[in-house]
């Protein structure tokens, strides 16, 4: 065998692999674990919003009129403490905001407005169970999962950051329904028999 085309074939036979693996860059198997999504997150400066999103209503839908839980957590890498002063946006009414942490006034009477620290190199958790919970109340219209509101959050030192929190997907797996049929109309001229000529 004469070397060019010997050298040819073993050059051809090392390069396959990696043109075969290249043909499957990027793309994702069906036996491929997909990541959940983890919620919604933007940087501001020295703050990292991370994981924020709507839970997974009853029934997949958020009716108009009803409220949703703030998921989320604010990440400080800053040397001094900021404070979350403000939560709005078009596709709700109103924030409601439970602090177990909030110290009561002395007169008795209710704190005016949003007033979270978000702690120095540290981290303020919304609606965990650690931390305040939030609550938007009066959605503008009706929400499911995939769709997503703008949501901005006003903070003393870093502004406002306006971000888009999405409807969470089920925790756990749901029943399915009833495939689709895509050939409806295959399936009736086997039945009949096939259609005359």
């Amino acid at each position: 065998m004469n070397r060019a085309p010997r050298a040819a074939a073993i050059g051809a036979l090392l390069l396959a692999p990696v043109a075969l693996s290249a043909c499957s860059a990027g793309q994702v198997t069906q036996t491929n674990t997909q990541e959940q999504n983890f919620g919604a997150q933007i940087n501001a400066g020295s703050l990292a919003l991370r994981a924020l999103e709507l839970p997974y209503p009853t029934g997949g839908t958020y009716p108009s009129g009803s409220e949703a839980r703030l998921l989320g957590a604010v990440v400080s890498t800053a040397d001094s403490e900021d404070t979350l002063v403000g939560i709005s946006g078009e596709a709700f009414e109103d924030v409601e905001v439970v602090d177990p942490n909030a110290e009561e006034p002395a007169d008795g009477a209710a704190p005016a407005g949003i007033s979270l620290p978000v702690p120095a190199d540290g981290t303020l958790f919304l609606s965990n169970g650690q931390g305040p919970a939030v609550t938007l109340v009066g959605l503008s219209e009706e929400l499911s999962v995939g769709e997503y509101i703008d949501v901005t959050f006003s903070f003393t030192e870093t502004g406002d950051v306006t971000v888009q929190v999405p409807v969470g997907v089920s925790q756990r797996d749901l029943p399915r329904g009833e495939a689709f049929d895509f050939h409806p109309e295959e399936e009736e001229e086997q039945q009949g028999g096939g259609s005359a000529p």
